[in-house]
C-alpha cells in the first residue's frame, strides 16, 4: 500500500506541476498539424497493417510446411511450399513499396510542415524573436519541426499498427493453445516498468540534447561568419578549444544516456530470452505430450517474438511521445510569440499604387517607445518629412537613430504617439507591417548576399531590365567599378558580400534600395564606408532623380548635412530640429 501511496503523490505531484496540462497543450497543438495529414496517415496505417497481415499468414504457411514435413504428406508440400514462395515474393514487394510510400509521405510533410513554420518565424514579432540566438531559431527550425513531422505522420499509424500485431498474435496464440498465452505474456510486466524507468531520464534527457544542439549550432554559426575577426585576434586556438569543450559537454551527456539505455537494452534482451527458452521448452513438452504438432510450437515461437516485438514497440512509444512533446514545446515557443499584423496588406498596396507618381509624406507625432528591458527611447518624440526631400537624424551613438528607423518600419512597435503616411490629397495611413512596402532601408554593415550582382538587385524587383539595374547603379556611384567586372552585372557576390570592398558593397546596397523604386529611402550610416565625396555624390543623384523619394539619413558625418532639407538631433528622448546655425557648428566640430 505504501508504495501505491508514492506512485499517486508521484503523479499527483506532476499533475500540479504543470507538466501534464503543459505536455496535453502540446499535443493538442501537434494534432493541429496532424489532422492536415489524415489521408496520408490513413494510408500508412494500411501500408503497415498489410505488412503485419502477410507476417501472421506467413507463420500459418510456415506451420503447415512444418506439419507437412513431419507428417510426410508429399501431395501437399509442393503446393504449400509454392504459397510459402509467393508469400515472401509478396512480403519483398510489399516491403519495398512501404519503404517508398512511406519516404515519400515523410518528406511530403517534413518540407509542408517545415515550409509553414519557416514562414511563422518570419512574420514573428521581431524585438521578441532577437531574444533567440539564431543557432538555436535553426536548431529548432531544422530538428525540431522534423521531429513534429515524422510524428505526425507515424506516431499513431504506428499505434494502431502495434496494437493489431499484439492482438492479432495473441488471439491466434488463444485459438491454438491458451496455455502459450501465459509465455508469450511474461516479458510485458518487465517492458512496461523499463518504459517508465526511461521516461522521465528520456525528457530530461531530450530537453538537455536540445539545449546543447542550439548551444552547438550558435557557436558554429558565429564562428564561421566571424571568421575574419577570429584570425586578426589570432583566436583560432581559444575558439578551437571551446568546440572541444562543447562537443565533450555533448558527449558526455549522450552517452551517459547511452549507458542507460544499453544496461536497459541488455534487462529487455535477457527478458525475451527468458521468454523465448520457456516457450520452447513448453512448446517441447506440448509435442511430447502429443497436444499440439511440431508446425503449431513453429508458429508459436515465431509469434511469440511478435507479441514481444509489438509490446517492446508500444512501451517506447512513452519516450518517443516525451520527445515529441518536447520538440512541439520548443517551436510552441517561437510561433506562440506575438505575430506581426499584415491586415491592411492589400490596402497599404492600393494606396502606394494611387500616389506612386505623387509620392507621399512621413509625420511622427508624440512617438513614445522603451525596450522590453524598460529602458525608455523615446517620449514625445516628433519629425517629418516630404517628396523631393532629405531628412538628416544625427545624435551620439546609442540614442536612438536606428531604433527610430526600425520603429517606422514597424519592426517595432511604437507604445504612443501617431506615426502615419500621407498623400497630397489628404488621405492617410498608419505605419504597420503592412506599410513596409513604402520603403527601401540600407542598413548598417554588409548586406548583399551570395549570388551574382543582378540577382541580388532583383530580389527587390524580380521584373527589373538590365536597364533599370545599371541606372540604379549608376545613381548609387556603382557603376564605375561594375562596369570594369569581366562579366559585369552578371558578376558574383561571395558570402556577405565577399569580394568586394566594404564601400563597394555600401554602393551596391544602396542601389539595390533605388531600384525598387520605394516612396521612402532609409539610409542607416549607409555610406559610412565611403569617402565624403562620394556620399556627396551619391545623395546628389538621389535629389536629383525626378522620383518622387523622401530620403531619411541617419549619419554620424555632419558633412552631408548641407545637403539636407531639415536635419533632427534625437537628444533628450526627443527629436528636436536644428537651426543652420547649429548645423555649421557640427560641421566645424567634426
Amino acid at each position: 500500500m505504501s508504495y501505491i501511496g508514492e506512485r499517486i503523490d508521484f503523479y499527483m505531484g506532476r499533475i500540479k506541476s504543470g507538466r501534464v496540462q503543459e505536455m496535453w497543450r502540446q499535443t493538442k497543438w501537434i494534432y493541429s498539424y496532424a489532422k492536415k495529414y489524415w489521408i496520408a496517415m490513413i494510408f500508412y496505417t494500411v501500408l503497415g497493417l498489410s505488412g503485419t497481415v502477410v507476417a501472421l499468414l506467413s507463420s500459418l504457411v510456415s506451420k503447415d510446411l512444418v506439419d507437412i514435413i513431419t507428417g510426410h504428406q508429399a501431395g501437399e508440400l509442393a503446393k504449400t511450399f509454392a504459397i510459402m514462395i509467393g508469400i515472401a515474393v509478396f512480403s519483398i514487394v510489399i516491403s519495398q513499396f512501404t519503404s517508398y510510400a512511406s519516404s515519400w509521405i515523410s518528406l511530403k510533410v517534413n518540407n509542408e510542415i517545415r515550409s509553414h513554420i519557416f514562414e511563422k518565424i518570419l512574420i514573428t514579432d521581431w524585438e521578441s524573436l532577437t531574444n533567440y540566438h539564431t543557432g538555436d531559431l535553426l536548431t529548432r527550425w531544422s530538428s525540431d519541426a522534423s521531429a513534429i513531422s515524422d510524428g505526425v505522420l507515424s506516431y499513431i499509424p504506428n499505434l494502431i499498427i502495434n496494437l493489431f500485431r499484439f492482438f492479432s498474435a495473441f488471439a491466434m496464440v488463444i485459438y491454438y493453445d491458451a496455455t502459450f498465452a501465459i509465455f508469450a505474456l511474461l516479458g510485458i510486466p518487465f517492458s512496461l516498468l523499463m518504459s517508465k524507468t526511461l521516461l522521465t531520464r528520456m525528457q530530461n534527457n531530450n530537453q538537455k540534447s536540445a539545449a546543447m544542439s542550439a548551444k552547438m549550432s550558435g557557436f558554429n554559426q558565429e564562428t564561421f561568419s566571424n571568421i575574419q575577426t577570429i584570425k586578426a585576434f589570432d583566436l583560432v586556438r581559444l575558439y578551437t578549444e571551446r568546440l572541444k569543450q562543447l562537443q565533450s559537454d555533448y558527449l558526455n551527456m549522450r552517452m551517459e544516456f547511452s549507458r542507460m539505455s544499453i544496461w536497459t537494452s541488455i534487462i529487455l534482451g535477457m527478458v525475451g530470452l527468458l521468454v523465448s527458452y520457456s516457450s520452447y521448452g513448453w512448446g517441447i513438452y506440448r509435442v511430447w505430450s502429443g497436444v499440439i504438432s511440431y508446425g503449431t510450437m513453429t508458429m508459436f515461437l515465431s509469434l511469440s517474438g511478435t507479441l514481444t516485438g509489438a509490446v517492446n514497440s508500444l512501451s517506447s512509444m512513452i519516450p518517443s511521445a516525451i520527445s515529441l512533446t518536447t520538440s512541439a514545446g520548443r517551436l510552441m515557443d517561437i510561433i506562440e510569440m506575438p505575430q506581426e499584423d499584415y491586415s491592411r496588406l492589400d490596402e497599404a498596396k492600393h494606396f502606394l499604387e494611387m500616389h506612386r507618381d505623387s509620392g507621399v509624406s512621413l509625420t511622427i507625432d508624440s512617438l513614445d517607445y522603451s525596450y522590453q528591458s524598460g529602458t525608455e527611447v523615446f517620449h514625445g518624440a516628433s519629425f517629418e518629412g516630404h517628396p523631393h526631400e532629405i531628412i538628416g537624424l544625427v545624435g551620439p551613438s546609442g540614442e536612438g537613430k536606428t531604433t527610430m528607423l526600425r520603429l517606422l518600419l514597424s519592426l517595432l512597435p511604437a507604445h504612443a504617439g501617431d506615426a502615419k503616411i500621407s498623400a497630397a490629397d489628404g488621405s492617410t495611413l498608419p505605419l504597420s507591417p503592412s506599410t513596409r512596402q513604402f520603403f527601401s532601408y540600407v542598413p548598417q554593415g554588409n548586406t548583399m548576399l551570395s549570388g551574382t550582382i543582378a540577382e541580388n538587385m532583383r530580389n527587390v524587383k524580380p521584373d527589373a531590365t538590365d536597364e533599370e539595374i545599371i541606372e540604379a547603379l549608376k545613381l548609387a556611384c556603382a557603376y564605375d567599378f561594375v562596369s570594369k567586372l569581366k562579366d559585369g552585372i552578371n558578376s558574383e557576390i561571395k558570402e556577405r558580400g565577399g569580394g568586394f570592398s566594404e564601400g563597394q558593397a555600401q554602393r551596391l546596397s544602396i542601389a539595390r534600395a533605388l531600384l525598387r523604386k520605394s516612396p521612402i529611402l532609409l539610409l542607416d550610416e549607409a555610406s559610412s564606408a565611403l569617402d565624403i565625396t562620394t556620399e556627396r555624390k551619391v545623395l546628389k543623384n538621389i535629389m536629383a532623380d525626378t522620383y518622387p523619394r523622401l530620403c531619411i539619413v541617419t549619419t554620424h558625418r555632419p558633412t552631408v548635412l548641407t545637403l539636407c532639407n531639415r536635419v533632427y538631433a534625437i537628444r533628450d528622448k526627443a527629436c528636436d530640429i536644428l537651426s543652420e546655425d547649429e548645423i555649421e557648428h557640427l560641421i566645424k566640430d567634426f
